[in-house]
């Protein structure tokens, strides 16, 4: 604390000759390597150095300490970069910025022209893992990082579908609560590029999350509020409304591809009926007999045909009248769908 307060202390005795200045310390074997200072306009371009970002270049003296100022910094916050790098610049091939280096050394913090900022060394020989800053929201990103870290512990704890989708859904809120809790839309740039990165597993579920959260058109007003004419600004809204066209190409893709399964599924299933309903029909049909249509006394004239009697003949023996007996004749043709005594016999 006491070092803290000394720092500070120098540091506004510092403003009178500058009007920013961070300094820092950094492990052994860094001494007299080159300390880069960058400037984040871009949130995509922030998980390494490029070399259009450099702002200004110094090096760590005989023992291992660095200092930026000066009076070149946006006078609103911004995302810097400082970049410790021990590549050897000779190295072949052209710039060590575009290659991993083993040596490099980097963290990422908020700043703006005014700003004093210390990077001090731990006691563990950790360099540029803690900030003391003037600027409350210097160390933002810091812990950004520490959320992110936590969040991938607890999805290593238990690797299943049901957890990644329970888990997904409590750390987008657990991030959009801490950004929108520390009133910086920079660092909730910064959540928005990891959580929207089509290369993280969490693109999907934000893709999702933008169809019903309205966290990101509110995120979009916070920008336009505090970074209006910021390049950045644009960007983020250019890109929200990419991802909406892209969830209303999804969905209709999705909608357009499920009509033909369902017009398809219809037909397959009314066919199904039909067919039922016709092997119903026909089951019926033979297990019902046609002679029951038939009253008794026309089954019994049936019969009298089929031994070859005569209408008289049958009218006497069944003690009826003969135009009697040629109404049942005419309602047995009509019931049986024949038109001849020899097809009655047929029948039978």
């Amino acid at each position: 604390m006491k070092q803290i307060l000394l720092f500070v202390f120098c540091a506004n005795i510092m403003l009178v000759k500058a009007q920013y200045q961070f300094t820092g310390e950094v492990t052994d074997g860094y001494e007299n390597q080159s300390v880069y200072l960058s400037l984040i306009e871009n949130y995509r371009k922030s998980s390494r150095v490029y070399a259009d970002q450099v702002l200004k270049e110094t090096k760590t003296d005989s023992l291992g300490y660095f200092t930026f100022e000066g009076d070149n910094l946006s006078p609103q916050n911004r995302i810097y970069s400082i970049h410790i790098d021990g590549c050897n610049e000779t190295n072949s091939g052209g710039s060590h910025f575009l290659k991993d280096c083993y040596n490099t050394q980097r963290v990422l913090f908020i700043a703006k022209k005014g700003d004093s900022i210390n990077f001090p060394l731990l006691s563990n020989d950790q360099a540029l893992c803690e900030i003391a800053s003037t600027n409350k929201s210097s160390d933002l990103l810091l812990e950004i990082e520490g959320l992110k870290e936590e969040m991938i512990l607890d999805f290593m704890t238990y690797n299943s579908e049901a957890n990644e989708s329970l888990n997904l859904r409590k750390w987008f809120r657990t991030f959009k609560e801490f950004g929108e809790a520390n009133d910086e839309p920079l660092a909730e740039l910064y959540i928005y590029d990891f959580l929207s990165d089509r290369g993280n597993e969490t693109h999907s579920f934000y893709l999702s999350d933008v169809k019903i959260s309205p966290y990101y058109e509110e995120l979009a007003l916070r920008l336009n509020s505090r970074y209006a004419n910021a390049s950045f600004t644009s960007q983020f809204q250019n890109e929200l409304e990419a991802d909406k066209m892209l969830i209303n190409h999804i969905d209709k893709n999705a909608r357009s591809s499920f009509w033909p399964y369902l017009l398809w599924g219809g037909l397959f299933f009314l066919i199904i009926q039909v067919a039922y309903f016709n092997f119903k029909r026909r089951e019926r049909n033979k297990k019902k007999n046609p002679f029951d249509i038939l009253t008794s006394q026309e089954r019994t004239i049936m019969v009298k045909i089929a031994e070859g009697k005569s209408n008289k003949e049958i009218a006497n023996e069944l003690f009826i009248s003969l135009s009697t007996v040629k109404t049942h004749i005419n309602s047995l043709y009509k019931k049986l769908h024949v038109s001849s005594r020899e097809e009655i016999k047929t029948l039978l």
